[in-house]
């Protein structure tokens, strides 16, 4: 056994000896991560410390202190400083933007007093100790920096398809607590990429913020849109029209499900088998024949159907005016439904947030995270098809359709 070893073996039975039970695995994690810091830094170095060597390329220059939050508890590491180059550990490589957003979110929850059950057992189980308000200022103003580079960053180019869709949160506002808003949109570019072009926290959605929002899109450059894919939300037709000029095609998943709450439960399988025969038509001449057919054979039986259809023919079936190799894609807000789950998972978690400064920290964080990964993923659509969109006329849906 070495010299080192037996030194160490050594200081290990010390703290064995001298620790009480209650810091006893937070003493041991911070010993095992000074030996294990100080083995990267000898390779680093190509000598240990205070070892004349041949093979040395560098030296150690001092340590920076930083408390590492474990389960275990709080434990006080000393890491390694390099003259040449720098030296950080892989085991403390720092939190993702999402998970920095929600510890902010946590942390000023709890200093301002809102200590709930949820929150309590949360920060337990990430093993927080206690927090400050100027490390709650600190980093919030770090997450915040980045957030808001990326939602209001320049949009270039043209965007022919956008989604959006709205995620209800609960707020404290005044004393009280309201459920806002938090709309996402996410459009394609010309490359056949998807990026999310930005986030809002709005009280409601009248004509008004949705006006507000989509202007501030097209201050910020998005141009060249075709078709919005949304869900039935007051005031957006209007706002889209009078704002991008472009056309709204409405959830026919969530079309279908008001559908079905205009009949009986044993009339709804025969519904819903009739108005898929309608979206499965070919062209979009076909599918408005078979749409006003259905309309004349539901309205004895089921009006309030009948009169559903009417107001919805348009918007509905707005998708069959494009590319048909679109469709899937473009018939529904699905694509972002994988979006609104992880915001539903994180904000579930924290319960009432604070202010809504919070909830645009937390979710412009995830949307930046979910951003980068679609940068690195293929292409959502095909270049050639999203770029021929963009070349002709969008008043004529035909021509569209025979690409």
């Amino acid at each position: 056994m070495t010299k080192d070893s037996l030194s160490e073996t050594a200081a290990l039975r010390a703290l064995l000896s001298e620790t009480s039970d209650t810091h006893l695995l937070a003493e041991m994690l911070g010993f095992v991560a000074d030996r294990l810091m100080a083995l990267d830094v000898d390779q680093l170095c190509g000598a240990g410390a205070h070892e004349r060597s041949d093979d040395r390329v560098n030296r150690r220059n001092g340590y920076r202190s930083r408390a590492w939050e474990t389960r275990a508890g709080r434990v006080d590491v000393k890491i390694p400083k390099l003259r040449k180059g720098r030296y950080f550990p892989e085991f403390l490589e720092p939190r993702r933007a999402a998970e920095k957003a929600m510890t902010a979110v946590i942390q000023e929850a709890y200093v301002q007093g809102l200590s709930t059950r949820s929150v309590d057992d949360l920060v337990r189980a990430m093993g927080m100790t206690g927090v400050s308000k100027s490390q709650v200022s600190r980093l919030c103003g770090e997450i915040d920096e980045r957030v808001d580079a990326f939602l209001n960053r320049p949009l270039e180019g043209e965007w022919p398809y956008l989604w959006l869709d709205a995620t209800y949160i609960k707020v404290r506002r005044g004393g009280r607590i309201v459920s806002v808003a938090a709309i996402v949109a996410v459009a394609v570019n010309l490359d056949g990429r998807r990026e999310v072009l930005g986030i809002a926290v709005q009280p409601s959605e009248a004509e008004v913020f949705w006006d507000e929002f989509l202007r501030s899109l097209a201050d910020r450059g998005l141009r060249g849109n075709r078709l919005i894919i949304a869900d039935d939300h007051k005031g957006l037709k209007a706002a889209a029209a009078k704002v991008l000029g472009a056309t709204v095609q409405r959830c026919r998943v969530h079309f279908m499900r008001n559908a079905l709450a205009c009949v009986g439960k044993k009339d709804r399988p025969i519904v819903t088998a009739a108005l898929r025969t309608a979206f499965d038509q070919d062209t979009l001449a076909a599918s408005k024949d078979h749409w006003t057919k259905l309309i004349d054979a539901f309205e004895p039986r089921h009006p309030k159907l009948a009169e559903l259809m009417r107001r919805a023919e348009e918007d509905v079936l707005a998708y069959k005016g494009f590319p048909k190799d679109h469709w899937p894609k473009i018939h529904s807000t699905n694509p972002l439904e994988r979006l609104n789950k992880e915001i539903k998972r994180r904000t579930n978690v924290v319960g009432i947030f604070p202010n809504e400064a919070a909830v645009t920290r937390l979710v412009g964080a995830l949307m930046l995270e979910q951003n980068d990964e679609w940068a690195i993923t293929r292409r959502y659509m095909t270049l050639e098809t999203v770029a021929a969109i963009c070349d002709t006329d969008p008043m004529d849906p035909a021509k569209i359709a025979a690409l």
